[in-house]
């Protein structure tokens, strides 16, 4: 068994699934952990759940800490920057975990600045984490920045093949308004391919940001993975907004993909992988990583490096990504982001 140093952790989507997971073990492991909550709800709910799993009432005062911040709103995660950088907090890891995903949809979610939801929770909610933030980590002895990204940000991929490909053309939507439908530009919604954008957004970002750092002598390793098909056996999970558009239909998937050719992952195992990028001295680099949980044959998954699209080895549209990402944020907020 792998010994772990302890670590201040700050994670997204840390309230259920893989995330939940991660911070479980987190804190089973005496790591302190700060978990964004949407609300206050969410926030007692996973009090709960960890109690549930047999966490103590001492463990949970002691080392976890839940601010509200909503992901979908600039200001209040500006707001919660602001705060949190004037408190005397260590981080030494960032985990952005969040993924929201309304496959089915044939409407548009909004953000509460009109933006579509998947990409201003997925992407700029983080971009703006990181920028805001990157105070704290500098002052680590060790700091690391973990983005959980996925394979289907690659049309080569078997579940990048499926419905619309990841496709974020010349950027048009994000460079033309803050109120599109579609990155590329589109006005036919597709929510499986605003997913499967913003999760190329997720490695373009993590590039971007490792090649900002390492231009400025910063050394902070930026991790980026892909855990994976995660089907949990509960009404929960990574697919309880999209189950609602289909839900015989994914019954039958995840009874095909995880009982039958047992192609998928569970959320303890992933929340295990994740545990893994997030402490161990094995994912140490000074370049950018991209890691994935590999099928091997059914049932054996490995989490090893994988291959990102040639579109997310573009550089140039990672930075100009980074612009526009600038630009939208700061058409709200009066801060200047580097």
């Amino acid at each position: 068994m792998e010994i772990y140093n302890k670590n201040s952790v700050l994670i997204t989507g840390g309230t259920s699934g893989i995330g939940y997971q991660a911070t479980l073990k987190l804190i089973k492991n005496g790591c302190r952990v700060i978990v964004l909550c949407r609300n206050q709800s969410r926030a007692e709910d996973l009090k709960k759940l960890l109690e549930n799993d047999e966490i103590s009432s001492f463990k949970i005062n002691d080392l976890l800490t839940l601010p509200i911040v909503d992901l979908s709103d600039l200001n209040s995660i500006d707001s919660f920057a602001e705060n949190f950088l004037n408190q005397d907090y260590d981080v030494d890891t960032f985990v952005f975990n969040a993924g929201l995903q309304y496959t089915g949809s044939k409407i548009a979610r909004r953000s509460t600045q009109n933006i579509e939801l998947t990409f201003a929770v997925n992407h700029l909610s983080h971009h703006l984490l990181m920028q805001r933030l990157l105070p704290k980590l500098l002052k680590s002895k060790s700091p690391r920045v973990v983005i959980t990204s996925s394979e289907v940000h690659n049309p080569e991929s078997p579940g990048g093949k499926v419905g619309g490909k990841a496709d974020l053309g010349e950027l048009k939507g994000l460079e033309s308004s803050f109120d599109f439908l579609m990155i590329d530009g589109s006005n036919v919604f597709d929510a499986d391919k605003a997913y499967k954008d913003s999760k190329l957004c997720n490695i373009l970002f993590a590039k971007e940001l490792s090649k900002r750092l390492r231009k400025n002598k910063i050394n902070i390793p930026i991790i980026s993975w892909a855990p994976g098909l995660v089907i949990p056996r509960s009404s929960g999970g990574f697919f309880r907004y999209s189950r609602k558009y289909n839900e015989i239909g994914q019954i039958a998937f995840a009874f095909l993909a995880r009982d039958i050719l047992r192609i998928t992952s569970t959320p303890e195992s992933a929340g295990q992988d994740l545990l893994d990028l997030v402490l161990s001295d094995r994912y140490i680099s000074e370049e950018f990583i991209f890691m994935s949980n590999s099928i091997k044959s059914p049932g054996e998954i490995i989490l090893e490096k994988g291959n990102i699209s040639e579109e997310a080895k573009d550089q140039s549209k990672a930075k100009k990504l980074w612009d526009l990402s600038n630009i939208t944020i700061e058409n709200f907020l009066d801060n200047s982001l580097f």
